[in-house]
């Protein structure tokens, strides 16, 4: 943060405290009273010198009245970017009470990629007018961009972009860059895209080839010609995986004639690994992945709920077991204390191998070509962990219920359940997977189930013949 915020705002400080890197309550509460108070200077003063990311993090801490008021008293110093930098629930919101004409304006003043992840949230209508409303040029370049489909490289790139002519000399480009209006070149680039009069993509030139080349080499001469490139209509976790498997800072983007139309570059794909990395991750625990802490009451309840009754009807089957031996439950009460230990060391199991295999499929890490070594190394796994907690429960279980027969029953009923959750755990995502099922969303039930219905199963079921109960 510059020297500037710090002299005019000393009271409140940084906006992200210097050991933790969490935002300082004492400078929420400051922008807050400016807020309320009306003070647009103030309110300039302190926010103005924070980053896109800072002002989005500053957002998402204000109350819901707050933030519209916000933008209104930042004026033409607000920084739209920030909204790239909220959940959409929140940009939704803002966007709500911003007039056509500054939206407008502000889409001209970001990179294509920013304006229309901003654009996409709005409703047809209004999308429509803020496009209206733009210069012819910028207007086309962002309507192609959201015709689109959503979650395409094509939603994801900029257009903003330099390419040259096969012929040009690498010092003919570096005095393009320097005679070249600012505002005309991309905020951040790291290569130069070499194109033929049809804008076919012939190849590019990195920056470091271009400063280190002779001034009259011909950019076609030092140019990879093999570069990598996506299409317009490629998913975007596939261009992620692209970036992460060859270490990629950036990578042209093409139609189906091979013509060059943007550039997706490393922070748009941070972006996408970090939001299919959240997803998973919601996902797993039965949660909305479009869930985000700031969506209201009402829509978390409902979003919630369908998943609680999916789990309430699996809950039903693990019951239905524990009922079907209810006279031996009643017989030898040692069972209705040990059996959900059973159960709960096999669904642990389960849930380690389901996290590490749905993450496996995710990153196509897990395929045909080495699904049985895998599948073979969990069950050895499941059955090794299996044995070794199967003699440690029995010894203490023996020793807590005073019956040495209890501890060859739960002994070979936790190796039997431990040995099936993993099994579980990796073949439920897999065929879900072949299923066209996203196993992240939907393998925690049935693996749950598996679980249960084998623990109380077989703990009951060996100790129904160990006692000859029934």
């Amino acid at each position: 943060m510059s020297q500037d915020h710090e002299k005019s705002a000393p009271a409140e400080g940084n906006f992200r405290d210097e050991e933790t890197g969490e935002p300082r309550a004492d400078f929420v509460a400051a922008v807050e009273e400016a807020i309320a108070e009306g003070d647009s200077g103030h309110v300039r003063e302190l926010v103005s010198p924070l980053h896109e990311a800072d002002l989005g993090a500053l957002i998402e801490l204000l109350e819901h009245e707050e933030r519209p008021r916000l933008v209104e008293l930042m004026g033409d110093a607000f920084d739209f970017a920030a909204l790239t930098e909220v959940g959409e629930s929140t940009r939704e919101d803002i966007l709500e009470e911003v007039p056509v004409e500054t939206l407008a304006e502000a889409m001209r003043e970001l990179e294509s990629d920013d304006a229309v992840a901003i654009l996409e949230a709005l409703e047809p209508k209004e999308q429509a007018q803020v496009l209206e409303a733009m210069p012819a040029h910028e207007r086309i370049v962002l309507r192609r961009s959201l015709e689109a489909a959503e979650g395409t490289a094509g939603r994801l790139m900029q257009t903003t972009l330099i390419a040259v002519p096969p012929f040009w000399s690498a010092g003919e480009v570096l005095d393009f860059f320097r005679e070249t209006e600012p505002d005309a070149l991309p905020d951040n680039f790291f290569e130069v895209f070499v194109v033929d009069p049809a804008y076919r993509l012939l190849g590019t030139v990195f920056l470091d080839a271009l400063v280190r080349g002779h001034p009259k080499t011909p950019v076609e001469e030092i140019m990879q010609a093999d570069r990598r490139r996506v299409h317009f209509d490629d998913d975007t976790v596939e261009v992620a995986r692209l970036f992460e498997r060859y270490n990629l800072v950036s990578v042209p983007v093409v139609d189906e004639a091979e013509r060059l139309v943007g550039v997706i570059t490393i922070d748009d794909v941070v972006d996408v690994m970090q939001e299919a990395a959240s997803e998973e991750i919601k996902a797993l625990g039965g949660v909305n992945p479009h869930e985000e802490l700031t969506d209201s009451f009402w829509w978390i309840v409902k979003s919630r709920f369908l998943w609680l009754l999916i789990n309430l009807g699996t809950a039903f089957i693990s019951a239905s077991v524990l009922k079907a031996f209810e006279l031996e439950l009643q017989q030898m009460v040692a069972l209705a204390v040990l059996a959900p230990i059973v159960a709960s060391q096999g669904g642990n199991s389960a849930t380690q191998t389901m996290t590490v295999t749905v993450r496996a499929l995710a990153t196509r890490q897990l395929a045909r070509s080495n699904a049985l070594r895998i599948i073979l190394r969990e069950l050895a796994t499941g059955a090794f962990n299996g044995a070794a907690f199967g003699l440690l429960t029995g010894l203490v279980a023996a020793n807590w219920f005073q019956s040495v027969g209890l501890a060859p029953v739960i002994g070979l009923a936790m190796f039997t359940n431990l040995t099936a959750g993993a099994l579980g755990g990796i073949l439920v995502p897999m065929l879900l997977e072949r299923w066209k099922i996203d196993p992240a969303i939907s393998s925690s039930a049935f693996v749950t189930t598996v679980t249960d219905v084998v623990g109380y199963g077989s703990f009951l079921g060996i100790a129904t013949l160990w006692f000859r109960l029934g």
